[in-house]
């Protein structure tokens, strides 16, 4: 059900994503080199040794600049950079092999950026060759990158699937060329066709689109001339985000924010995406995320498995989640670990054969109950909040719990919160009311996005 113009207004605020909890503002800045590790080898015990692991690998490198992205990227045509980067992540690997003591079992590889496509198919090869020779692979493990369609190549399908990648996500944010221009990510009809007819052929079995709304010059017309192209291609997945306007972070931005669509207009094109989405036979799986019934994240959401990380919502069922690369970010379960945003940085640490982390976080067992709590809002629209929680939730978040019901975006029923069809669209604002890190840092919100 679609928000009231008065609802838009009233939510249209900054809000934290909720890929962690804590959100990565408010993590303590705890860890040392000698505690992570340990957290690292307790981890891989209790949950890794079991269950998996999943790999999150980010390769930063894009030839040009789009200038909505707020990812970490680092921009050249320079080739020569692929193996020396590839060192340092092989060197971190290591580190961590070091740690685990037996050999690991992959739940998962996910290869981020910048463009993993940067790098040349025989480059990643001589990578992945590495990590997998050390490593058992769960018959049921999830290979994914992700691809630009203009130069995800054949060979780079070809080369990926060779080590069991199945699942590729193509950004292509928007058809239109006016708005295309604008945010500097001008790929052809053609080539999304290409590339994604290739991947099929290659014997991926999943697809994924990366669409945006709220981004430059949208209108609803050139939205339905992009829902129409979807409609002929039909990926397995679509992805439709909300464009995150942070200008200071990503000075890009500044280029085009005077043609950005007002907040009642930006719902407007969400509304009218979802509904397409719908008539196409996608169903909702959660946050700006849509499957169709037969892709395995719908059926993970139908048996109460889905789960969300870093990555955004995943299948996999693994509770150890380690970043390799800059920036990248690891989720243990037990904590997490932000490696450095600088590349040259990053490589250092490295190449001295110490850790590249930045920033990380130790959990408490509050923060593991707070972590569930959202992950269940997130994923399964609904959640048990122990007595000892509501305990420690303000009085001023219990009235805003209380006029989200009124609203009809949540029920609340002995303890049990449901998210409401209309909820789903504020549902970063419910967690947030949840959220006793954000309660005890009220006045900070210059890292988030506006939630609608």
């Amino acid at each position: 059900m679609a928000l009231s113009p008065e609802l838009i207004e009233k939510y249209s605020k900054p809000a934290p994503r909720y890929t962690s909890y804590p959100t990565v503002p408010f993590w303590e800045n705890d860890l040392t080199s000698e505690r992570w590790e340990s957290l690292v080898k307790s981890a891989f015990q209790q949950y890794g040794e079991n269950e998996g692991i999943t790999l999150y690998i980010h390769l930063p490198y894009c030839e040009n600049l789009c200038s909505y992205c707020g990812c970490n990227k680092r921009i050249t045509k320079n080739h020569s950079v692929e193996i020396p980067y590839l060192n340092a992540l092989l060197k971190e690997w290591n580190k961590y092999l070091a740690i685990f003591k037996t050999t690991p079992k992959l739940a998962g590889i996910h290869l981020g950026g910048g463009t993993p496509t940067f790098f040349k198919p025989e480059s990643l090869e001589y990578f992945l060759k590495e990590i997998i020779q050390n490593s058992y692979i769960l018959e049921d493990a999830e290979f994914s990158f992700e691809g630009h369609p203009n130069n995800t190549t054949l060979a780079h399908l070809e080369t990926l699937n060779k080590f069991g990648f199945d699942r590729v996500s193509f950004g292509i944010q928007d058809f239109d060329l006016k708005v295309q221009q604008a945010i500097h990510r001008i790929q052809p009809l053609e080539r999304v066709i290409e590339a994604t007819d290739n991947a099929r052929n290659s014997g991926y079995k999943s697809i994924n689109f990366d669409l945006i709304y709220g981004l430059p010059y949208q209108t609803l017309e050139t939205l339905e001339d992009t829902f129409k192209k979807i409609a002929d291609l039909k990926p397995d997945r679509i992805a439709f985000y909300s464009y995150a306007h942070l200008p200071s972070a990503f000075p890009a931005q500044k280029s085009f924010e005077k043609h950005l669509p007002e907040d009642i207009q930006k719902r407007g094109l969400y509304e009218f995406g979802k509904k397409k989405l719908i008539e196409l036979g996608y169903e909702e799986i959660g946050m700006d995320h849509f499957a169709l019934p037969s892709d395995s994240l719908n059926v993970a959401k139908r048996n109460g498995t889905l789960h969300r990380n870093f990555m955004g919502y995943t299948t996999s069922p693994s509770k150890v989640l380690i970043g390799l690369g800059a920036s990248s970010i690891s989720d243990i379960h037990l904590g997490y670990a932000q490696n450095e945003k600088n590349v040259e940085a990053f490589k250092d640490s490295l190449n001295k054969g110490e850790w590249a982390i930045q920033k990380g976080h130790s959990m408490t067992i509050e923060d593991i109950q707070i972590r569930e709590i959202i992950l269940d809002l997130i994923c399964k629209q609904q959640a048990h909040i122990p007595i000892d929680i509501w305990e420690k939730i303000s009085d001023k978040k219990i009235f805003q719990l209380k006029e989200m019901e009124w609203e009809n975006l949540v029920k609340i029923n002995k303890g049990i919160i449901e998210v409401t069809k209309s909820g789903i669209g504020v549902i970063r604002h419910i967690c947030m009311q949840l959220d006793l890190r954000l309660q005890a840092n009220q006045n900070n919100f210059k890292h988030f996005s506006k939630a609608i």
